[in-house]
């Protein structure tokens, strides 16, 4: 490495000195500054791609730092002060006659320097490289390296740079509008391994690898205690480490500009620059879970994410927020709780882990013991049980702070927060363990209620509660929300524009508070009663697929059943099929994008809906002719006939005529093949633009 180097500062310096401006651009001789009063006061490299210089972190504050020249708005990649900025008059960067580079504010006070100083002995000079090092180095036949930027990255990696020492890490940026330091750190371990850290006020913790018991860094691929440690990516956006850790970017090859950062948000990403918008395209991403990075939403909190509104958090029941500027710091109990064992009782959350902070470990532990172990401990928040499918048992885990909490539905365990008694008084039963009814609209896992109701009033009474717990668990999002018939009314102009009609109810077109357009179904034949209406909205809700229809929203409000969905500005598949508008690719998109809305409902979801009414008019089509399924799951909330939600109601013939299975119409024969039948109904329409007999596939 220090003969590459070396090379470096031959090439940048046996150019002959020469005053062009284009040579002086990406040097700062010895006894000269940039002002941060002077927007021209930049270093600007060889090839365009970096400039250095100051740069605005906030209102009249400035930091020393170096960015991507083509980048709107420009994009930092390195800073000096980036935790002290400096005001927008007076301050200056300087190379001392000494050999130290030195960062002053406006009263002249070293706000950051080089700590390099030469005294009077050797001239030295400042050189910006194509590669967006900052390089300090002295004036002799063979320069020395003084002090260079690549040595102490921000929250960067560039190309070629390498990342090659025990003090060198990358530290992610407070928040997304606060450069100063935040709480996540990319590093060199003691082990030579590549991890990343999460440094609270209060704690810290490895969240990659993450390492499960019985799960060794060698499972994953990685080695360690090796005897050297770097790590660097190329200029095709190929990494590797000497941990054995390697990864490629979606657009490998040479070309894009690249920049490796730890985001704030904890995550690593490779982002490659398209110089045409001077926009960042994400490339790489260490994470696609983001709520399986620690310490996103602080303690007491469960974090939630979806790819359409990305990661929310929200406090436990019982809890409220400490900060609304900032969840990193979570929430704290609404009441104070003691160790007077009558006075507790347990909020049961399924398929909620929290990571780590576990008091001790108990293997082989039935719920009665768990929670016992538990309820003597006053410095106990809850416990995880959680099954272990290898040996048949659970184990259980009683927590000292219940943090990195996120709900997923592959997780085979259950969560016990202890609460105070009148937290819980609202789920009154014999038991010392609660339970919460969770609508889930947000495809995080399956509800459970554990109540028997006994009259209307309280029936209706205890939804609304659950509804509030519910939003604060972050399962029931602002995505899909409870709107009174009201609203629906003053967003609709009195259901005045009908956009059509479908099965067992009529659409109307209407637009939201926050300004989308929705279309809005009133059911017409839904005679269940609230609570289990609520629940097939929770089935219904917590699908998301691209190719299905999305659901924003519902109302339910007396016998009156309405769902809010997005609205699809293209129509109906049947609507362009008689326009004769669509083209035979488009027909083809169209006809594969239902395909994989109907796999996802039949085989890949928790729980599988058939359709049983494919057709024309229910597969909608966006502004980009991107089918989605619609009205999946709506011959459930109809109730219709006397069977209910039971196995039988499924036996009955349903569907639009002309587009029904054979065996759909004999008892107990809803199948894959009858699925098949289905979509070559829609097949063969798309074809003939006529409703089909049956046919086999």
């Amino acid at each position: 490495m220090d003969i590459s180097i070396s090379f470096l500062f031959l090439l940048l310096l046996q150019t002959p000195i020469s005053s062009s401006k284009t040579f002086d651009n990406n040097i700062l001789r010895q006894g000269s500054s940039l002002s941060v009063e002077k927007s021209s006061d930049q270093l600007i490299s060889p090839n365009g791609v970096y400039s250095a210089g100051f740069f605005s972190v906030g209102y009249n504050a400035f930091s020393f730092a170096l960015w991507f020249t083509k980048s709107s708005p420009p994009t930092a990649a390195w800073m000096a002060n980036r935790d002290i900025p400096v005001n927008g008059k007076g301050s200056k960067l300087s190379l001392l006659k000494n050999g130290d580079l030195s960062l002053t504010d406006a009263t002249g006070i070293p706000i950051w320097n080089s700590k390099t100083f030469l005294g009077n002995s050797h001239p030295s000079q400042l050189v910006l490289s194509y590669t967006g090092n900052l390089v300090l180095c002295t004036l002799e036949n063979v320069p020395r390296l003084l002090w260079q930027s690549f040595d102490s990255p921000t929250d960067t990696l560039l190309p070629e740079q390498p990342f090659a020492n025990s003090s060198t890490q990358l530290v992610s940026s407070r928040s997304q509008g606060n450069c100063s330091s935040g709480f996540y750190k990319f590093y060199f371990d003691d082990d030579n391994v590549l991890r990343l850290l999460y440094t609270g006020s209060l704690i810290s913790s490895v969240y990659w690898p993450l390492i499960d018991k019985g799960i060794y860094l060698w499972n994953l691929g990685r080695t360690t205690y090796n005897s050297s440690r770097i790590a660097v990516f190329d200029t095709s956006g190929f990494f590797e480490s000497s941990d054995n850790y390697t990864f490629k970017p979606s657009d490998f090859g040479t070309g894009p500009r690249r920049r490796l950062t730890l985001d704030y948000d904890g995550n690593l990403r490779m982002y490659s620059l398209v110089e045409t918008t001077g926009k960042w395209d994400v490339s790489w991403q260490l994470e696609s879970k983001p709520c399986r990075i620690h310490g996103v939403c602080g303690p007491n909190s469960l974090c939630k994410y979806d790819p359409y509104n990305g990661r929310t958090c929200s406090c436990l029941p019982g809890f409220k927020i400490k900060n609304h500027t900032d969840w990193s710091y979570g929430c704290e109990l609404e009441s104070k709780i003691n160790c007077n064992r009558t006075r507790v009782r347990f909020l049961r959350i399924p398929h909620v882990d929290f990571w780590g902070y576990d008091i001790r470990y108990v293997p082989n532990s039935t719920i009665s013991q768990c929670q016992k172990e538990c309820m003597n401990l006053c410095n106990c928040k809850g416990y995880m049980l959680k099954f272990i499918e290898s040996r048949g048992v659970h184990d259980c885990f009683p927590k000292f702070l219940l943090i990195n909490g996120h709900r997923s539905p592959e997780f085979n365990g259950i969560s016990y927060i202890k609460l105070p008694i009148d937290r819980t008084f609202l789920f009154s039963n014999n038991n010392k363990t609660q339970n919460v009814s969770l609508l889930d609209c947000s495809g995080l896992g399956p509800a459970v209620l554990d109540r028997k109701y006994q009259k209307d009033s309280e029936n209706e009474s205890l939804i609304r509660i659950l509804l509030w717990f519910a939003t604060g668990l972050g399962c029931f999002e602002a995505t899909c929300i409870l709107l009174d018939l009201k609203e629906l009314k003053k967003i609709t102009h009195g259901f005045s524009e009908e956009i059509g009609r479908g099965a067992g109810g009529i659409v109307y077109k209407g637009t939201l508070s926050d300004g989308r357009v929705a279309a809005i179904k009133r059911l017409n034949e839904a005679n269940q009663g609230e609570a289990e209406f609520l629940a097939e909205i929770s089935s219904i809700g917590k699908l998301n697929h691209m190719n299905l229809i999305k659901m924003w929203g519902y109302c339910v409000e007396g016998k009156h059943r309405l769902l809010v969905y997005e609205h699809m500005k293209r129509g109906s598949l049947a609507e362009n099929l008689s326009s004769n508008q669509l083209q035979w690719d488009t027909r083809f998109e169209i006809a594969v994008g239902t395909a994989k809305g109907l796999a996802y409902l039949h085989e890949e979801c928790l729980e599988w809906i058939l359709h049983c009414d494919i057709n024309p008019k229910n597969i909608l089509l966006d502004s980009n002719y991107q089918p989605k399924v619609a009205d999946f799951g709506l011959s459930k909330l109809l109730n219709r006939g006397n069977g209910g939600l039971d196995n039988s109601s499924f036996s009955r013939v349903r569907g639009t005529r002309g587009y029904m299975a054979r065996m759909g119409l004999q008892p107990s024969h809803h199948c894959k093949g009858g699925r098949l039948y289905l979509w070559d109904g829609c097949v063969g329409d798309d074809n003939r633009k006529e409703p089909n007999g049956y046919y086999e596939l």
